[in-house]
């Protein structure tokens, strides 16, 4: 499954930003979300990278949103 962000208008006019979706494919995305927001226009749509957000699921991605990217480990 891959991850999907939403930049989208609602029917009444609000902008919902960084809305998050699971699916297998960006069809079945935009199934999910039509059923969560009727009547919405979507403005954008991309796939999200876990590993380029940085996340920090993983042991060496924790430890560099702890220190920061910028310095160096000691």
């Amino acid at each position: 499954m891959q991850k999907f962000g939403f930049r989208i208008q609602t029917r009444s006019g609000m902008t919902v930003e960084n809305l998050i979706i699971h699916g297998y494919d960006q069809e079945q995305a935009e199934i999910k979300l039509r059923q969560m927001y009727h009547h919405c226009t979507i403005l954008e749509c991309r796939v999200v990278d876990d590993l380029a957000r940085g996340d920090g699921t993983d042991l060496e991605g924790a430890i560099t949103l702890i220190v920061g990217k910028d310095r160096p480990l000691q």
